[in-house]
């Protein structure tokens, strides 16, 4: 199904929070991923931080249709510019118009609308670093989280904004449209991404691919798209339209990681995603990886992340139960 992209914009919006996201989400659309991207405000046309004017602006839906994406961007002088009707509109409008099944997420100061609104109420979330006691403030029942890229609670997503609006973006690009768009869509902004977590960090599938060498980016889309295949460096070399022993030495100089490196890495990650099914063993999780066994599962994963799939298992669990008891007690009754 189509995700529907909603960039939600107010008087003396902050370029950076809307412009960087938004392109990012227009090229995942150009290079082929299911999505529609639409700019909408409470008034046709608004004043930038830059001083210059958007016009031709859409109006808030009235109703957003099903599987939709709400993006609050940031803006320069959040004290002044939320005292504005206009964002008092936004305010009321994220009251009574998301659905069920609508994803939301906040750019910057964009977390204080969401906070308005009541969205952050038991939730862990997050904003720019000058504004966290404001966003304390503001949402007493919300868990700040301070040095964070990004935090995610729920259908609920809030960032540092200004250049993490784009590390945000490239996130739910990767989740809705796929990893290998995303990381198209990060060499064409030549940025360096990131994902969130505890602590910022690199995600497993992004990572390696702060680079500009096409031939080594095609062989790691390869890879990504079946890390369980059992690739050999000649079908990569293939792939990448140069010689198998060439290929080594460029995947080394320019990923910083071997061929074989790379793909356990990321089979490790999606090794990660199998093992919140709890109807899967082990040695199903190490098969599906692409694991020759769970023997060699258990070693790869030792040496990645150390410890056992069975500790990250229980701990998937544990964090399980917490989130759906958060859920609980932010749902109203």
């Amino acid at each position: 199904m189509t995700l529907s992209v909603w960039f939600v914009l107010t008087p003396n919006v902050l370029m950076l929070d809307y412009a960087g996201p938004a392109e990012a989400m227009r090229m995942a659309a150009e290079m082929g991923g299911d999505l529609v991207v639409h700019s909408c405000a409470p008034v046709p046309r608004l004043r930038t931080s830059l001083g210059v004017e958007l016009l031709g602006l859409a109006g808030l839906p009235m109703q957003l249709p099903r599987n939709s994406l709400v993006i609050v961007t940031g803006n320069a002088c959040e004290a002044e510019d939320y005292a504005r009707p206009e964002a008092k509109a936004v305010v009321a409008w994220l009251r009574g118009a998301l659905q069920p099944d609508t994803q939301v997420a906040s750019i910057c100061s964009g977390a204080l609308l969401l906070a308005a609104a009541g969205l952050l109420d038991g939730r862990r979330c997050t904003t720019h670093h000058s504004l966290i006691e404001a966003l304390r403030v503001a949402a007493p029942a919300a868990k700040v989280e301070e040095n964070r890229i990004f935090v995610e609670d729920g259908r609920v997503l809030t960032s540092a904004g200004i250049t993490t609006g784009i590390d945000l973006a490239l996130y739910l690009i990767e989740r809705y449209v796929g990893v290998v768009i995303a990381a198209r869509v990060a060499r064409r902004q030549v940025v360096y991404q990131r994902r969130g977590g505890h602590e910022p960090q690199l995600s497993p599938w992004l990572a390696h691919r702060n680079h500009l060498h096409p031939a080594v980016h095609r062989a790691q889309d390869a890879i990504a798209l079946d890390p369980a295949r059992c690739w050999s460096l000649e079908e990569l070399a293939g792939q990448a339209h140069v010689s198998a022993r060439h290929l080594a030495r460029l995947f080394a100089e320019h990923a910083g990681i071997s061929v074989v490196g790379y793909q356990q890495r990321l089979r490790v990650a999606r090794a990660r995603e199998l093992l919140a099914d709890r109807q899967l063993s082990i040695g199903r999780v190490a098969e599906l990886a692409g694991f020759a066994s769970a023997r060699d599962f258990r070693r790869v994963w030792q040496r990645h992340e150390g410890g056992a799939p069975s500790a990250q298992r229980a701990t998937l669990d544990r964090n399980g139960m917490a989130a759906a008891s958060d859920e609980r007690q932010a749902t109203p009754r």
